[in-house]
């Protein structure tokens, strides 16, 4: 059953399941015909806190766990959902002091078949996101949802390879299109997750990004190398130009974050609704050189 099973009294003087916290799954699937966002939430069976109501898959974290692994694991356990056919976006906690409930945002690319796999599950389903604030909710996620609402988006990494680059004393002088790749390989920890986002970008704690990096002129060739979870996009004019068309078309669920200290670029992404952030809040994340 796991060691994480059991009430636990938080700091504020409540009580909440799961000895080392807890955390739930929102996923969400943006029809790409007609562009109508959707949730999947669980009705919570009579007998549980909150009989009846709807809310996030989830429960309580065993101490080995992290939230994210918490997360995938009880809305396995509770319903029919594929959790390897999502992908993970990002984490924003809910922290009572001595205990937390931490939410992960996650997407999927179709509209997948869930029902019910547990005796905590009465429903499971698909719920237009202006619908969800009409059904009668679970009380902690009734308060969060006004939040969470605002993250149902995935996080785009682009990064101006040229500039970036350029604020590292790595030699890349010598060799650009080695210099690249070695950004290139960098960037893959990111995999892993990223955190301080800028202010006004996401409200998460923890992000996993999809990265896109921008390469020009003489490291044009190592788009053609492949990278371990980062996409290198090689322009064929100027790479601020590129980056430019990236962000102007977004994707409907995508939210934009351009990574370059180039004043001009940064003015025109901004203009395109991108934020922006300078290389050394990137660099100071990446493994030194």
């Amino acid at each position: 059953m796991g060691d994480g099973n059991g009430w636990a009294r938080c700091d504020l003087g409540h009580v909440h399941w799961g000895r080392f916290g807890a955390a739930g799954l929102l996923l969400f699937h943006r029809d790409p015909g007609d562009g109508r966002l959707r949730v999947l939430l669980q009705q919570r069976a009579w007998w549980c806190p909150g009989a009846g109501t709807w809310g996030m898959f989830g429960g309580g974290r065993h101490s080995h766990e992290d939230p994210v692994a918490a997360a995938l694991r009880e809305t396995a356990e509770e319903c029919t959902l594929d959790v390897r056919a999502v992908r993970v976006h990002g984490v924003r906690t809910d922290d009572h002091g001595s205990w937390d409930f931490a939410s992960v945002i996650a997407s999927a690319d179709r509209l997948l078949d869930v029902r019910p796999a547990s005796l905590e599950t009465r429903k499971a389903a698909w719920v237009p996101v202006e619908e969800v604030g009409s059904r009668r909710l679970f009380k902690p996620f009734a308060r969060t949802w006004p939040l969470l609402s605002t993250m149902l988006t995935r996080l785009v990494l682009v990064v101006d390879a040229a500039n970036v680059v350029g604020a590292r004393a790595d030699g890349w002088w010598r060799d650009r299109a080695g210099a690249n790749a070695r950004l290139r390989d960098d960037l893959a920890v990111l995999r892993e997750g990223l955190t301080g986002l800028p202010d006004g970008v996401l409200p998460y704690e923890r992000c996993f990004p999809e990265v896109v990096l921008v390469v020009e002129g003489a490291a044009r060739r190592v788009a053609e190398q492949p990278g371990d979870g980062v996409r290198v996009e090689a322009a064929s004019g100027s790479g601020d130009d590129h980056i430019v068309d990236l962000v102007t078309d977004p994707q409907p669920d995508a939210t934009y974050l351009v990574v370059t200290a180039d004043r001009e670029l940064r003015a025109r992404c901004t203009a395109a609704g991108a934020s922006v952030a300078g290389p050394r809040w990137l660099l100071s994340r990446l493994p030194p050189r």
